[in-house]
């Protein structure tokens, strides 16, 4: 039997993750009571039965009393029942955003302001963070890449290291990405904006992409990069970092930066390691519709 507990901050993907765990194979009940817990996990010892994967999704709705599960927790490691607990976590802006989008009130809320909830929430289940096996931040994933992770853990049973990277390429003169944790400015290299043929196009487009990456300090740039990221980051995952945004900017985040995203995108994914990886080009677009304007 397999047994995984779903929990997390309300807003953070609970149920969606339970629906995809469905299609996976796994029998999923959501929002039980924590006193009825008990009986089920008894259930469970029994010999012979034909559930072999079970979700549970539990959260601060499933009753205000969730620090009993704690004690409920401590007796199956003692009973030598074996769990996983995957903890969806995300933070207070996407939450927000989310609860503003559905217009709901979150549980903890009352008719006040939904950041006053998130904060209580946090204290809440602080020691189920704690106990997690493993820790998805949904703030930037999509659908299918929540999905991807989900299968990485549960269908393909690699080694989890908590950690999802977002390599974000970004404009300056769009400000710099308020979740950056490391940003790096690549305005030093050759401008193909000022190249007629090549304006028009983008990092993605081979002509760009070789005309900076030709540059012998963009090839030093990024093998000092990439060496940089791959230091830091099972540092990182030792100090319980779970995302981490890397932020590269030129001017208007169509060329240059594009470019060197993509790079250290492919550099990283070329490890094979076990952490969450996406790229996103966040102002790519941007140049066209202002001068569209």
């Amino acid at each position: 039997m397999r047994f995984v507990i779903v929990t997390g901050m309300s807003g953070a993907g609970k149920s969606t993750t339970l629906k995809m765990l469905e299609d996976m194979g796994y029998f999923c009940v959501d929002n039980m009571p924590i006193p009825l817990m008990s009986k089920l996990t008894e259930l469970l010892l029994l010999p012979g039965g034909e559930i072999t994967k079970m979700a549970l999704g539990l959260d601060i709705r499933s009753g205000q009393n969730i620090e009993e599960l704690e004690q409920i927790l401590n007796n199956m490691d003692e009973q030598g029942q074996e769990y996983e607990i995957l903890f969806l976590e995300a933070n207070d802006a996407a939450l927000v955003k989310r609860y503003k989008e559905t217009r709901r009130n979150h549980p903890l809320a009352g008719g006040g302001r939904v950041e006053k909830g998130i904060a209580e929430e946090r204290r809440k289940i602080g020691f189920l963070k704690k106990r997690a096996d493993y820790i998805l931040d949904t703030s930037r994933l999509l659908t299918r890449e929540l999905k991807s992770e989900l299968n990485k853990i549960f269908i393909e049973n690699k080694e989890y290291k908590n950690l999802y990277i977002t390599v974000l390429s970004f404009g300056f003169k769009y400000g710099i990405p308020s979740d950056a944790d490391l940003v790096f400015d690549v305005r030093f290299l050759p401008n193909p904006y000022y190249i007629d043929e090549l304006r028009s196009q983008s990092g993605n487009d081979k002509e760009v992409r070789d005309y900076v990456m030709n540059n012998e300090n963009a090839q030093i740039f990024l093998d000092k990069l990439t060496d940089m990221v791959e230091f830091l980051i099972p540092n990182y995952v030792v100090e319980g970092k779970h995302q981490l945004v890397i932020g590269i900017g030129c001017t208007g985040g169509k060329h240059r930066s594009v470019t060197l995203a993509n790079e250290l995108y492919e550099a990283l994914r070329a490890t094979g390691e076990t952490y969450g990886l996406q790229k996103e080009h966040r102002d790519i677009e941007k140049d066209a519709v202002t001068k569209a304007k």
